[in-house]
């Protein structure tokens, strides 16, 4: 069996701060002892900025988006993409790629939200053929490309790794990827996640962490967050795999009648401290530790606050760190 490395890594940039105010942040996560950094694609910044400035500012640490979509750029656009970064970060860049959201994908961006499976299926073999420095003619079920060369070929070819939430795309992941990359869940539901993957796999955990004690102020930061990404129907089908349709269920029932106070106030307790890390730095290095335990083999902890305690945080949770 393959062992995989225990990676710690940190997920960028810090809400509050321009990108050009990283570079500091950047070099301290490398000097605490941080093996990667993972940039994220929502209604900020792209995800591959922030990694091109690390791999000129951070040199020792590998980078890694989590996740690109797969809808949102053409074929050869994400594969010269993925060529530079490869090039600024020699053997050192990993590429997730996943379905991403109808909301982000269709209600943003205009794009048909049809066949998500093949869509990141298909653009897998594209990228693993074109970053090989084929030349690519083909017809794929969700795109065509025609004549496609990159300039140059990747050497190393770099992680191609897949966002996944239920079996179909979890053994996607395995099968014809490199990994798997998992979110909004609970560390005990890693183990349920994992061996659809199959042994041997990367596991990258995005894991949402609020460095505070305040029940109160834990429970509404996260129960905000919570309500507007487990309301998306993929992840309602994820938590209904889960197992938590009867706990989940109310929250549901609300957002669809238009109440989204309601259902923010329906989330119960349990399901906020299962999904959101929190409480003393102690507590959290300990709760992140059961993610690692159950089978996650790079954890990319998202703190949920501002400036100030992101930097605490980053140092509070730093590999060796007590």
């Amino acid at each position: 069996m393959t062992t995989v490395p225990q990676r710690h890594g940190i997920t960028m940039p810090c809400p509050g701060l321009t990108l050009a105010e990283h570079r500091a942040l950047y070099e301290e996560i490398a000097a605490l002892g941080y093996t990667d950094i993972w940039s994220a694609e929502t209604n900020t910044f792209d995800a591959f900025t922030p990694l091109a400035l690390a791999a000129a500012w951070a040199p020792t640490l590998r980078l890694g988006t989590a996740i690109v979509p797969a809808y949102t750029r053409g074929a050869a656009t994400l594969a010269s993409s993925v060529a530079a970064m490869c090039s600024a970060a020699p053997g050192r860049f990993a590429l997730g790629i996943g379905t991403s959201s109808n909301v982000i994908v269709e209600s943003w961006n205009g794009i048909p939200f049809e066949k998500p499976y093949q869509r990141v299926r298909d653009t897998l073999r594209f990228l693993r053929a074109a970053l090989a420095g084929e030349k690519v003619t083909a017809e794929y079920e969700p795109f065509s490309v025609k004549g496609f060369r990159l300039g140059e070929p990747i050497d190393p070819m770099p992680p191609l790794l897949v966002a996944a939430l239920r079996p179909g795309m979890l053994r996607l992941a395995g099968r014809e990827g490199d990994g798997a990359i998992i979110n909004w869940l609970s560390a005990d539901d890693v183990r349920k996640v994992v061996p659809h993957v199959g042994e041997g796999k990367e596991i990258v955990a995005r894991v949402f962490v609020l460095p505070i004690e305040d029940r109160d102020t834990v429970r509404a930061v996260g129960t905000r967050s919570m309500a507007a990404y487990l309301n998306v129907p993929v992840y309602a089908a994820f938590h209904e795999w889960l197992g938590r349709g009867d706990a989940l269920g109310p929250m549901w029932d609300a957002w669809r009648a238009g109440d989204r106070a309601a259902a923010t106030a329906a989330i119960p307790d349990e399901v906020v401290d299962q999904l959101i890390v929190h409480g003393s730095p102690a507590e959290c290095r300990e709760h992140l530790a059961r993610y690692a335990a159950n089978g996650v083999t790079t954890l990319a902890p998202m703190i949920l606050g501002g400036v100030d305690e992101t930097r605490r945080m980053i140092r509070e949770l730093a590999p060796g760190a007590s």
